[in-house]
């Protein structure tokens, strides 16, 4: 079983449409024994990092999230799933992410319209059985003001949007996106059946 958590932010009912669409055994939940008992945790994410970060701890998800990744727990992180696993984020001055990933998220600058929002291709800096069928140069959909800047060597694809970004993260068993699968139609419901593949 995959858990799908429910902090009270972000798009579940599209993640997890996609999910069932593709046969995928899960449960949207905030109950920490299920998510410490499921074979996965997905933790999807749309808003503020702040935000995200405060409901995490006030649902006790935090320091339980963190600690089953550092133990090598299967993991999805979308979009704000992803830049939390950073240090910390130009959104939210003062707050801390997890800390899974040295580096930091700060905001796009320059001659680029923010937010980064709608189709952009990655190149793939490792295999992984996730991009299984996906060929380099993919396009995936995108929104976000804030990118993920990691101080090591963690980056699965990047992208270029003024500035060249790493747009997934992957290390052990965790992998994370900046993009959102669940929106980017056969080669983003690809991604989340490989997913589901690696977690039987």
């Amino acid at each position: 079983m995959i858990a799908i958590v429910d902090y009270g932010m972000g798009n579940l009912r599209s993640v997890t449409n996609a999910f069932r669409m593709l046969g995928g055994d899960v449960a949207v939940t905030r109950k920490k024994e299920v998510i410490k008992e499921s074979d996965a945790i997905v933790l999807p994410g749309v808003g503020a990092f702040g935000k995200c970060i405060e409901n995490l701890k006030k649902f006790e998800l935090f320091d339980l999230i963190k600690g089953l990744i550092m133990n090598d727990k299967q993991y999805l992180g979308i979009c704000l799933g992803m830049q939390t696993l950073f240090e910390s984020s130009e959104e939210a001055p003062g707050i801390e992410g997890m800390g899974i990933i040295k580096g930091d998220v700060p905001r796009f600058t320059g001659d680029v319209k923010v937010p980064h929002m709608g189709w952009n291709s990655i190149d793939i800096q490792r295999e992984n059985n996730i991009f299984k069928g996906i060929s380099n140069g993919e396009f995936f959909y995108f929104v976000h003001s804030y990118y993920c800047r990691p101080a090591e060597d963690v980056t699965a694809t990047k992208t270029v949007y003024g500035v060249e970004f790493a747009s997934s993260v992957q290390r052990g068993r965790f992998f994370a996106c900046q993009f959102h699968p669940e929106k980017s139609q056969q080669a983003g419901l690809k991604l989340l059946q490989n997913f589901i593949n690696i977690c039987k």
